[in-house]
C-alpha cells in the first residue's frame, strides 16, 4: 500500500519535525563536547536523526534539519563551545556561514531525494543509500568550503596543529581534519542504517492502517445517510 500523500505541514509531519528537531539540538551540543582528530573537530552524531527525517518525511524535513543542525554549530562557534568554528568563524566568516549551513541542507536533502527515488525498486537499499550520502555529501562540503577557507587553515594549523605546520592544504584537510571524523560518522550512520528502515517501515503501516480505518468510518456513515 502507498503512503496517503498530504500536505507537508501535517500535524502528523510538524509533530515529528519537532521531535527530530529536538534530537538535532541535543545530539548537536552533546557532540560538541567530543573532539575527533588532530584538529579537534566534533563529531556528528546529529546526522542520525537528519537521516531519519530525510527518509520518513522526505527531502524538505531533510532540509530543515540540515539548517537547525549548521545553525547549532555556527552558535557554538559563537559561543566559543567549537574552538575550531570559533576561530574560522572570526577569520573567514562568510565562507563559514555558507559552508556550515549548507552542507547539512545539502546532506538532508540529497538525502530524502534519494530515497524517495530509489525506495520505489527497493526501500531496503534506499534507508542504506540515504544513510550513506548524508556523511558523505556532509564532509564533502565540508572539504570544499575548507579549501575556500585554505588562508584561516594555515594559520589555524600553524598555531594549534604544528605537524601538520607546511604540509599541503589538501593533505591537512583530509588526513588532519576530516578522515577519522567522517569514517566514524559514516559507520555510526550505517549500522544505525537497519534501525531507521524498521521505524519508517513500523511508522508507514501505522499510519495507511489509521487512514484505512478512517476511510473505512467515513464510507460507513456514508451508506447509513444513504440508506
Amino acid at each position: 500500500m502507498e503512503r496517503k500523500k498530504n500536505n507537508f505541514f501535517s500535524a502528523r509531519n510538524i509533530a515529528y519535525l519537532a521531535v527530530l528537531t529536538a534530537l538535532v539540538i541535543v545530539l548537536q551540543l552533546w557532540g560538541s563536547t567530543i573532539p575527533v582528530g588532530a584538529g579537534g573537530l566534533n563529531l556528528s552524531f546529529v546526522l542520525v536523526p537528519l537521516t531519519l527525517g530525510a527518509i520518513m518525511l522526505g527531502p524538505w524535513a531533510g532540509l530543515i534539519l540540515g539548517f537547525v543542525f549548521g545553525f547549532v554549530v555556527l552558535m557554538t562557534g559563537v559561543t566559543g563551545a567549537n574552538f575550531f568554528t570559533s576561530y574560522v568563524l572570526n577569520d573567514s566568516p562568510f565562507f563559514t556561514v555558507v559552508t556550515v549551513l549548507l552542507k547539512g541542507m545539502a546532506a538532508g536533502f540529497i538525502a530524502g531525494v534519494l530515497n524517495n527515488v530509489i525506495k520505489k525498486k527497493n526501500k531496503y537499499v534506499a534507508v542504506f543509500v540515504a544513510a550513506a550520502a548524508v556523511p558523505l555529501i556532509n564532509t564533502s562540503l565540508f572539504v570544499l568550503g575548507a579549501l575556500c577557507m585554505s588562508g584561516s587553515l594555515n594559520a589555524f594549523v600553524n598555531s594549534y596543529m604544528p605537524d601538520f605546520a607546511g604540509r599541503n592544504i589538501m593533505y591537512i584537510i583530509i588526513v588532519g581534519l576530516v578522515t577519522v571524523n567522517f569514517f566514524i560518522e559514516l559507520a555510526i550512520n550505517m549500522v544505525c542504517a537497519p534501525a531507521l528502515y524498521t521505524v519508517d517501515t513500523v511508522v508507514e503501516k501505522r499510519i495507511v492502517k489509521k487512514y484505512n480505518k478512517h476511510s473505512e468510518a467515513e464510507n460507513s456513515v456514508k451508506e447509513k445517510e444513504e440508506s
